[in-house]
């Protein structure tokens, strides 16, 4: 349905160009809005408020420490 799509005019480089056409072709996607659309359903999950959350304490260093990998692999 076209009545939620927004129509926009972009200025990107030439090597964004040609890995859009790469993933347009490797998808079997029939323009480059539908290769943007992976790109951003592949990025979707890291902007979700969680990680966002978790990622601001990291760069804030407020992240835990593990005595061990097997301690992590139990989180």
């Amino acid at each position: 349905m076209l009545s939620n799509m927004v129509r926009i005019v972009i200025n990107i480089p030439e090597k964004t160009n040609r890995i859009l056409n790469i993933i347009k072709a490797k998808y079997g996607l029939k323009d480059k809005s539908q290769a943007i659309k992976v790109v951003v359903d592949i990025f979707e999950p890291e902007l979700k408020p969680e990680f966002i959350e978790e990622t601001n304490k990291i760069l804030k260093g407020e992240f835990k420490k593990y005595k061990s990998i097997e301690d992590l692999e139990k989180m």
